[in-house]
């Protein structure tokens, strides 16, 4: 009788059953697709997957690549061009992103038109697989963390990229990651970075800047963040310029 008793306290102890997490996650789901419904992301979509790849590689004639970047390149093509998954991507194409965002060697030019194609491939929904990949080096957003560093059309590709990974459930999840990681000295988090390129775009003075700030700043505000995010800025000349005010239908205005 006592092994009866212990047995069914033990049950009542143990923790939720697959099934209960597999209906939570189905909720979860549903009610994402609810929110989407009621409040649609901007993305830009006259982002041609294509063009941009033609860009990209025009961009990089008299840059010294290896084989194994200029595989990546090729996998881009399929990718892009081709239309194959996000399988085609191998483990060293981000390896070969990350050099284009971060050597000083290469022009600015192949940068922007990097991010550009990034943010073409954001509108695909396989996307968050290549996301995933970045996990060991953090290139993509360590990248980010610059933003006030960087040219103005270089932060203008990397705010429509942004903007672009909210077209699927799974890559906007990624900008908002908690969880920390360390980048040149600085603890960062994937939500820390995407905050800071929103409002750095946000106070700009260049009118596209600043709506493709707006943009992003709409997307992150119909997610909900479970963080409180502090950043540190680069010290700002007052008066600050303040981004205009949008209605709900200019907002959905602003996107491709």
């Amino acid at each position: 009788m006592a092994e009866a008793v212990e047995a069914v306290v033990a049950e009542g102890r143990a923790g939720p059953s697959a099934r209960d997490l597999e209906a939570e996650a189905d909720e979860r789901r549903l009610e994402e697709q609810r929110r989407r419904e009621r409040d649609p992301p901007i993305v830009f979509r006259d982002i041609d997957g294509a063009q941009e790849f033609e860009a990209f590689s025009k961009s990089l004639e008299g840059v010294e690549l290896s084989a194994e970047e200029r595989q990546s390149l090729d996998e881009l093509q399929q990718y892009l061009v081709q239309g194959e998954g996000s399988w085609v991507l191998g483990d060293e194409f981000l390896t070969f992103i990350g050099r284009v965002l971060r050597d000083g060697s290469v022009p600015s030019a192949a940068r922007v038109c990097a991010l550009r194609c990034l943010a073409a491939a954001a509108l695909r929904d396989d996307v968050s697989l290549l996301l995933h990949q970045d996990r060991r080096t953090h290139a993509l957003l360590a990248f980010a963390h610059r933003v006030d560093a960087l040219p103005p059309p270089e932060q203008l590709a990397l705010a429509l990229f942004m903007c672009n990974l909210f077209e699927n459930t799974s890559s906007s999840e990624w900008l908002l990651y908690i969880s920390e990681w360390e980048s040149d000295g600085h603890t960062l988090s994937n939500i820390r970075v995407t905050t800071k390129v929103c409002v750095h775009c946000v106070l700009s003075e260049a009118p596209a800047l600043r709506d493709a700030g707006t943009a992003l700043l709409y997307n992150i505000a119909t997610k909900e963040v479970k963080t409180v995010v502090s950043i540190a800025f680069t010290p700002l000349p007052l008066p600050l310029p303040l981004p205009p005010l949008y209605s709900a239908r200019e907002l959905r205005g602003i996107g491709g």
